[in-house]
């Protein structure tokens, strides 16, 4: 991404492409307003210079033909106070492909360019009006499955998280500078009795490497609340994992019949718990003596497991425990499960108890049918009380922080880890000066004050054109 482009005038459709009651074309650049003035047409004679933050009724006209295309809502807003910071024009016409696309190309050979994926928001971030934490959480909105996920990330479009995150850098800013003039007057920087060092250690144990720390570890819970909680189905087949997939998620999702190895690839779907989107993996039924296809199929639902949040091992109650059973114990057991005891309904020849001497199981086993809509509620209130109820008061009390702000954190944490060594040593004022600086660095570049391009590639090149 060529950020020196950005003094060219840019243009995007900001709106789904298809059929629908209003579509918005975006312009952002020093020729905006130059080129509505050339193809829109007000309704009255007397806004011949729209003015801003207004809506002017009018039509879209081709100047070489002086046909209308569509009869629109223009706006007009002068920078600095617009989305990018810069002049920007919003042209609201119907929604249709062949008038969003007539505007478009008009727009275009009047001089704007296409504008890249998210460039309309690494405008806002050049210009000051977001900071990059904030230009993150505005995909996050866009990209949010859940009530809870766009709660936790409207409070860092908010800017409640850089906020913070300024107030850190702020505090070791002050502790660089304390630690520049101890350097120069040792003599005069005692505070009550204890070295400036030792203060220093104090402050950043007391203030800062605390909640730094706390923030990076609620990675994880974050990634939950913004992504979903993967969990996987597990079993031999035709224990019903197709079916209770189908019930999870409300609907026909998988197909359901009596022959084993139905499901060969992974389903996916999901559904909604305690405001938190759940992604929900069938997979093929594994066992022995699979055939070719099966057997790529169980490939699969391993790689599944091992990247799962939860791994659901359902068991049918109907049949006797044997070798498969064992062999799915084996490949699960690392990870973060839940037994459950499906078929309820037909006759038992395993039961919770044989389970549990068989393979040590401690954890709850839920014992249910897949085809009682009771005991699904009941599933899906065991997930909301057991499982997820640590990511909602996460959410509540904390940010959700990405990878790379977790990176950044983790750089952070390290940095001031080994000030405080250094400080607790009595060593060098200037190593010390140095970690407190390599951390104020990291925290920093979670606001984009030190960036460079390419990571600003990564980021925005998630955005949709027109955002």
């Amino acid at each position: 991404m060529d950020i020196a482009c950005r003094s060219e005038t840019i243009c995007a459709i900001a709106t789904p492409i298809g059929i629908g009651g209003i579509g918005i074309i975006k312009i952002s650049g020093p020729d905006a307003l130059t080129l509505l003035q050339k193809i829109f047409r007000p309704a009255h004679a007397s806004f011949v210079l729209p003015p801003s933050h207004k809506l002017i009724y009018g039509w879209i006209v081709d100047p070489e033909t002086q046909s209308p295309i569509d009869e629109v809502l223009a706006s007009y807003m002068a920078g600095p106070r617009s989305y990018t910071g810069e002049d920007v024009v919003e042209i609201n016409c119907h929604s249709g492909y062949v008038v969003l696309q007539r505007i478009l190309e008009l727009v275009l050979s009047h001089g704007a360019r296409l504008a890249r994926p998210g460039e309309f928001t690494l405008r806002a971030f050049l210009h000051g009006r977001l900071d990059l934490s904030q230009a993150e959480a505005v995909i996050d909105v866009i990209h949010a499955r859940s009530e809870k996920a766009l709660e936790a990330a409207g409070k860092q479009l908010r800017r409640g998280f850089g906020q913070q995150v300024s107030r850190w850098r702020n505090e070791l800013l002050e502790l660089e500078a304390r630690l520049e003039a101890s350097l120069d007057f040792s003599e005069d920087m005692e505070l009550e009795g204890a070295s400036e060092l030792e203060a220093v250690a104090e402050q950043l144990e007391r203030d800062i490497l605390p909640a730094l720390r706390r923030l990076a570890e609620s990675y994880e819970e974050a990634r939950v609340l913004r992504e979903g909680l993967s969990l996987v189905l597990v079993g031999k087949p035709n224990v019903g994992k197709s079916s209770l997939l189908n019930a999870l998620v409300g609907q026909e999702r998988a197909i359901v019949t009596p022959v084993a190895g139905t499901t060969r690839d992974v389903i996916e779907d999901g559904f909604l718990v305690a405001g938190l989107w759940v992604r929900v993996l069938d997979t093929a039924g594994i066992r022995e003596k699979p055939d070719m296809i099966e057997s790529l199929g169980i490939e699969r639902t391993l790689r599944c497991v091992d990247e799962a949040d939860l791994v659901l091992w359902i068991v049918d109650q109907s049949r006797y425990l044997d070798a498969d059973d064992d062999r799915i114990q084996e490949k699960t057991r690392h990870k973060k499960r839940l037994v459950i005891l499906n078929k309820r309904d037909c006759p038992m020849e395993t039961s919770v108890d044989d389970l549990k001497a068989r393979y040590g199981l401690e954890n709850a086993i839920i014992h249910l049918c897949a085809h009682d809509p009771g005991d699904i509620e009941r599933l899906k209130r065991f997930l909301e009380r057991d499982v997820l109820q640590e990511v909602v008061l996460g959410a509540e009390s904390t940010f959700a922080v990405n990878v790379r702000q977790k990176e950044c954190l983790e750089r952070a944490v390290l940095a001031l880890d080994r000030a405080v060594e250094v400080a607790r040593a009595q060593g060098f004022p200037e190593l010390v000066a140095e970690e407190v600086r390599a951390a104020r660095s990291a925290v920093e570049e979670i606001l984009g004050l030190h960036v460079d391009d390419a990571v600003l590639e990564r980021i925005f090149s998630r955005f949709c054109i027109g955002k």
